[in-house]
């Protein structure tokens, strides 16, 4: 698991203390005490704020206190992230604005 303010490159998901806020692109007003999941195979960004992702995203964005957020990223990917990209079952958020049906 990587836990980071700041995504290395190449990361596909990774647990970050959520900041107060994003403006453009950069964290503002420090972090609060909470962590989220960002899934960038889900079409999640770390550049965008909470409230500027689809309910989907934000569903899976948490916020979760650490022990859950470790659960969560697990969990997240054992069963978002064993299928091949592209595969059956795989959504992105481009899906949800395109109103593409689950295969």
């Amino acid at each position: 698991m990587r836990t980071s303010d700041q995504p290395a490159l190449g990361w596909t998901v990774v647990l970050r203390r959520q900041p107060v806020r994003i403006v453009t692109g950069q964290a503002e007003g420090g972090y609060s005490d909470v962590f989220e999941l960002i899934c960038a195979d889900c079409g999640d960004h770390p550049e965008l704020d909470y409230r500027d992702i689809s309910p989907r995203l934000q569903r899976i964005r948490g916020p979760y206190p650490l022990a859950s957020g470790v659960a969560a990223y697990d969990r997240h990917l054992k069963l978002s992230h064993q299928q091949v990209p592209g595969s059956p079952g795989r959504r992105t958020d481009a899906d949800d604005r395109q109103g593409v049906a689950q295969r």
